[in-house]
């Protein structure tokens, strides 16, 4: 035993060797920038720049569901967290829970050995009679957990080269003056040292908490559990942040459980009575009522509070750093009210305006978007001002890429065009919703049918290109759904605008909030985590753009596609003029976009051909730089650049150039290195070309005709919400039809299911019907 201490004692010492010399070397750049202490954050945003952390870990957090021992699966997690930030240049305090629970494992194990031995020395029989604990006095479990408690920590700790001290207080400390200032050195000095203190209350000692004591004004605080200590110590530090951690994900605006009870984002000073609050945890003396005090005290005191769940299994491990990243995580905090509405709020008024939309007169619906096409060429000078403001700000911060901006800017012509598409899709809203698909009589009086219906709420996330919102809006109100739509802010004003024009059209029939665009500063991320209020996420952007969504959407469909290979095929019997034709189109007439070409696949015998080297030479003098295939840089002896990847969407005036021997090796590769998005075939066999489409299963497949037609506007679709390369649902250009979804509707007369038993009277007829359509006002669309 006393060689394993000394064997301690010396790896501490080594330990704390690291320690310093890593703190002498550790270079000041790591450290955020923090702010100037005297106000809190005003946006979740901005918790990024918080320098000086405190982390509160409650009872509930710290000890196991059984309340004796501590759950060390979730303090190893947290430790990691903390450490990394830790480690990133923040100072990060810890106010913990769990002596208690760890002196009570303690001591009933004692009380149980020691028990069982004198029975063993008394019995002569050696039969052990039944054991009962006595009731033990928390501060004597206090006593002896706090060592055992420190010495976990530390343990912990130092797998990440991180060293911690133990602080422990009473309230006496914050109410004597010279004590209190004591106590802010030694902690300064610590943190100074990059040293993580571990504070708890010395609940061997602290009296019993006065049940009426309350927290009030900036400098009276009544220490009483852990809550409370923890804003006195977020006060008294300047801290910019506070983390408590309980067993709820955060402040309800009525208890837990209940059916109608609804997890609060933000929390404001002055919502205190908008909250019914219920009962405390299963351990612990505080509670919720107990936490929202202290956090408003803490932040009247400047420092920003977050309450967040540290005992979920799925989020334990990330909880702490997703609220320093910005995350919408638990309940934030904050003195400023946004000037707007919530985006959960706006998502209850889409869904609640977005059923009265459904359910209007088709006509009505079409009335809408024609107004709304009206309105972009009667108020053509307002939208073409705001977007010439949002193409300065972009070409003078210089982020943008000619791509983007590109889609960024709007004209006159690209405004009538828009029109021109609103106004087709106006003639497809009238026969949309409510359409009967099929119907059957299943017996007699009884009769089923399957009708279209929307599909909800849709979220459509999209960069610079704000020729989008009204495409989008128009097929949204058409299929009756409601449409939330977040843009990006380099067109911040023309979205502004053109969604102006979008709530003016909606006016006509009292459905104004049926889309609504999210300008706070909600994170994607943040929006994809809500599946209780999303029915379909449609991100339209770049790949990464789209696989980020894809990444980040928990539990909501995603309709998009995250790459954009398509490939065109040369065959050996291919005409020359159509390859040239199809080939330039298809990489040259937008290369940006999602349907152009970024692989030319050639057949074996074209090589060393006239028409080989008229690709070729179109290619050079269209600017495309070319990149070889493997196969394709064996056959030259100085061949172009090498592709790095057979999988690369260039985006750009660029292509990949491979040889293949066949149609069905044609087939095969673009299986294997495609993305299902577009794929072309150029030849004059049909067989061939009949072959090569039924084969591919991408969402688009062409024979003689450019990749660029995977387009709804030349789908004849009037517009797309975008390209989906999912194989459920819609797939290949989206437009209306991919935004609806089918219910069924019985019509009986007293039918029941016990009819059709074996000991029932009737049977089962399922008698196709011929599908008539209702007249337009009697559709059931909800």
């Amino acid at each position: 035993m006393l060689l394993r201490r000394l064997t301690l004692c010396s790896r501490i010492r080594l330990d704390y060797q690291r320690h310093v010399c890593r703190l002498l070397t550790r270079p000041l750049t790591q450290a955020p920038q923090g702010r100037a202490h005297g106000s809190s954050f005003a946006h979740r945003g901005e918790l990024r720049q918080a320098k000086r952390i405190i982390v509160k870990l409650g009872s509930a957090v710290v000890t196991r569901g059984d309340e004796c021992g501590l759950a060390l699966g979730r303090l190893a997690s947290i430790v990691e967290q903390v450490a990394m930030l830790q480690n990133q240049g923040r100072e990060m305090m810890i106010v913990t829970s769990g002596a208690v629970a760890f002196g009570k494992q303690r001591l009933r194990h004692e009380i149980l050995l020691s028990q069982s031995v004198r029975q063993a020395l008394h019995s002569g029989n050696n039969q052990l009679k039944d054991m009962s604990l006595p009731v033990l006095e928390a501060r004597a479990c206090a006593a002896a957990g706090q060592s055992g408690l420190m010495a976990l920590y530390e343990a912990m700790f130092t797998q990440y080269s991180t060293c911690t001290a133990q602080v422990l207080v009473t309230n006496l400390d914050f109410h004597d003056d010279q004590k209190r200032q004591n106590l802010n050195s030694t902690l300064q000095e610590l943190l100074r040292m990059n040293i993580v203190p571990i504070i708890n209350t010395n609940d061997a000692v602290v009296p019993p908490p006065e049940p009426n004591s309350d927290l009030q004004g900036v400098n009276v605080i009544s220490i009483k559990d852990n809550d409370s200590l923890a804003a006195r110590l977020a006060v008294e530090m300047k801290a910019d942040l506070l983390i408590a951690l309980s067993d709820v994900e955060g402040l309800y605006n009525s208890p837990p459980g209940t059916d109608d009870a609804k997890l609060i984002d933000m929390f404001y000073p002055g919502d205190e009575q908008s909250i019914i609050y219920g009962t405390k945890s299963r351990v612990g003396i505080g509670g919720m009522e107990a936490k929202v005090k202290a956090a408003l005290w803490a932040l009247q005191g400047g420092t920003s509070v977050v309450i967040a769940n540290g005992t979920h299994p799925k989020v334990t491990g990330h909880v702490i750093t997703d609220i320093v990243e910005g995350r919408k995580v638990g309940t934030f905090f904050s003195e400023i009210k946004p000037a707007g509405p919530t985006v959960e709020h706006q998502t209850e008024m889409a869904r609640s305006s977005g059923r009265t939309l459904a359910s209007l007169h088709p006509d009505q619906r079409s009335e809408i978007i024609c107004k709304l096409a009206e309105l972009l060429t009667e108020k053509k000078e307002e939208i073409l001002t705001a977007n010439k403001t949002d193409m300065d700000l972009a070409e003078n911060a210089g982020h943008l890429p000619p791509a983007m901006l590109k889609r960024l800017s709007l004209s006159p012509a690209k405004l009538n065009s828009l029109a021109i598409g609103l106004r087709q899709i106006a003639v497809a809203a009238q026969d949309s919703v409510g359409r009967v698909l099929r119907r059957t009589r299943l017996a007699h009086n009884l009769e089923l049918e399957q009708i279209t219906v929307p599909i909800g709420v849709l979220l459509v996330i999209f960069e610079a290109r704000p020729d989008c919102l009204p495409q989008v809006s128009a097929l949204a109100i058409a299929s009756g759904n409601a449409l939330l739509l977040k843009g990006g802010k380099e067109a911040a004003n023309t979205n502004r605008v053109l969604h102006q024009l979008t709530q003016e059209a909606l006016s006509m029939h009292g459905v104004r909030e049926a889309v609504q665009l999210v300008s706070t500063r909600e994170e994607v991320e943040d929006l994809c985590r809500l599946d209780k209020m999303i029915d379909l996420i449609i991100p339209r952007g770049s790949s990464q753009l789209v696989r980020n969504i894809q990444r980040a959407a928990k539990g909501i469909p995603v309709l998009g596609h995250s790459e954009g290979v398509c490939h065109v095929y040369v065959d050996g019997e291919a005409s020359v003029d159509k390859v040239i034709k199809i080939v330039r189109d298809s990489k040259c007439d937008y290369p940006a976009a999602c349907n152009a070409m970024e692989s030319l696949l050639i057949h074996r015998d074209i090589l060393r051909t006239p028409l080989f080297d008229q690709i070729v030479d179109m290619l050079r003098t269209e600017r495309v730089k070319i990149h070889a295939g493997p196969r394709f840089a064996s056959y030259l002896t100085f061949s172009p650049s090498e592709a790095k990847s057979l999988r690369t969407e260039y985006g750009d005036l660029e292509c990949c150039i491979e040889v293949v021997d066949s149609m069905q090796e044609a087939v095969d590769h673009i299986h294997k290195y495609g993305s299902s998005h577009t794929d072309v075939i150029i030849t004059e066999n049909e067989d061939t070309a009949e072959q090569f489409l039924q084969l591919l299963d991408s969402a688009c497949v062409f024979w003689n005709a450019s990749s660029r037609f995977a387009d709804g506007y030349r789908f004849g679709l009037g517009a797309e919400v975008g390209i989906s390369t999912a194989r459920i649902h819609a797939r290949g250009p989206v437009g209306l039809e991919g935004l609806l979804t089918t219910k069924w509707v019985l019509r009986g007369d007293g039918h029941t299911a016990a009819d059709f038993s074996e000991q029932g009277t009737m049977k089962y007829l399922h008698e196709n019907l011929p599908v008539v359509q209702p007249l337009a006002g009697q559709r059931d669309s909800n």
